[in-house]
């Protein structure tokens, strides 16, 4: 078992401190914390254990590798690409939101 580095892209970091931004405002800091918390314990577990993720939006918007890890206690999904020597973090989405449309808008590949 390899404990690949998790690499966020520009965009999912930015995804981060927009959830981070509203869990302040709405939830205060614990809520805050506890989300980058189950961020943190995601990425660890994506990175031992990447063959882990679903599958099922890489079928939805064809494409191919994308795998999708979903924080425990938060709405939010991990969208990532095992590479050789790195985890792939594309977007850190709200599971809401039109995901198939905004993995496509972005133009990820």
């Amino acid at each position: 078992m390899s404990n690949k580095p998790v690499i966020p892209r520009a965009l999912a970091t930015h995804d981060v401190e927009q959830a981070i931004d509203y869990y302040l405002v709405e939830g205060g800091a614990q809520v805050a914390l506890g989300f980058v918390d189950a961020l943190e314990k995601a990425y660890t577990h994506i990175g031992r254990f990447p063959a882990t993720g679903s599958s099922r939006y890489a079928n939805d918007c064809n494409l191919p590798g994308l795998c999708c890890w979903t924080l425990s206690r938060y709405p939010y999904l991990i969208f990532y690409v095992e590479r050789i020597d790195h985890i792939d973090v594309w977007r850190v989405l709200h599971g809401q939101r039109d995901i198939p449309l905004m993995l496509q808008e972005q133009g990820l590949r």
